[in-house]
């Protein structure tokens, strides 16, 4: 996969917003001023990188479970009916990511959200109603590393675990939910959300500065497809650790700036023991393999994992946790 072509400015916002979007009234023209570019250039590249889908959105990355709940979910299918299947689970309002992975069995790779856990629940079982086949719950019970960015130069810009100090309240809970799909591209983007949900603009921007102070906005920016980047050899790593060891691999794992998502969740039983999950972004299958001998050689005994690659995406959009 080729990665798009990005004028200069394009590369600018893409390398220096993916975080730290400025709140301010007009921050358009804020970022203009520090590119050498006018604000109605600024929002052109912005609304291009969107219809291009070189972008989900502009807005903010929700730390999991602090505004909603969520978990990923794997469905048990034969190959010929992935297509069919994965239109099933994608068409489904509460599901916002949804990948093809090499596993000989357990092909679709969903994340299904809600406003809470019963929300979700109702989710996955109207799919496994719908698609009549087995679907795997494993939610999550660790964060390690769970912020991303992408570097135009191939590296992945991973940030070390900073957990919330709280739960999304009332007004952010709105807020996000009317954030899912990012901010207007309009020079007062502030105030035409604060219109729609009948708040003052200022209001507005300092609970998105409240959120991510909290640790509920893991970030604010540019939210980057990494496939039309040219990342598209990525893994999902998955081993299985003694529970008694596992926070202590975790921590050698975290070392290894490959790993750009680290995190632990509930195994499935002897379906499916594996309990750490590291991702491994890159633009070739063999240094991806590399990479994940490496990973795992930091552990100085051997961990039984599974290296699963991401084939498709059918779905990638933000989170609807609050709705």
């Amino acid at each position: 996969m080729h990665a798009p072509l990005l004028s200069p400015l394009q590369k600018r916002l893409l390398d220096g917003w993916q975080r730290d979007f400025p709140l301010v009234e007009r921050p358009f023209a804020a970022i203009g001023s520090q590119v050498g570019f006018d604000e109605e250039a600024v929002i052109a590249a912005s609304e291009d990188l969107v219809v291009r889908g070189v972008v989900s959105r502009l807005g903010p990355v929700v730390r999991p479970n602090t505004a909603g709940a969520s978990t990923l979910a794997a469905l048990a299918c034969a190959p010929h009916e992935i297509d069919a299947m994965a239109a099933i689970v994608s068409a489904e309002p509460g599901v916002n990511h949804n990948y093809e992975r090499e596993h000989p069995d357990l092909p679709i790779w969903f994340v299904a959200t809600g406003a809470d856990r019963d929300a979700v629940d109702a989710t996955l079982d109207r799919l496994r109603a719908a698609t009549g086949c087995e679907i795997l719950d494993l939610p999550l019970l660790r964060e390690y590393r769970i912020d991303l960015g992408f570097a135009l130069d191939g590296s992945s810009r991973p940030h070390h675990h900073r957990p919330a100090s709280r739960a999304a309240n009332e007004v952010e809970k709105r807020l996000l939910g009317r954030l899912v799909d990012g901010l207007p591209r309009t020079p007062c983007p502030f105030a035409a959300v604060a219109d729609e949900l009948g708040l003052g603009e200022a209001e507005v921007r300092a609970t998105i500065d409240g959120a991510i102070a909290a640790g509920v906005v893991k970030r604010f920016g540019y939210v980057v497809r990494h496939r039309p980047l040219g990342w598209s050899s990525n893994a999902m790593v998955v081993f299985a650790v003694d529970e008694a060891e596992i926070d202590a691999v975790a921590e050698r794992f975290l070392d290894a700036d490959q790993v750009t998502l680290l995190y632990r969740r509930r195994s499935a039983g002897p379906r499916w023991p594996w309990t750490l999950y590291a991702m491994v972004h890159g633009r070739d299958r063999a240094v991806v393999e590399a990479q994940v001998r490496d990973v795992a050689a930091r552990w100085p005994k051997p961990l039984d994992h599974r290296i699963l690659f991401s084939t498709r995406c059918f779905k990638q959009t933000g989170a609807r946790l609050c709705a």
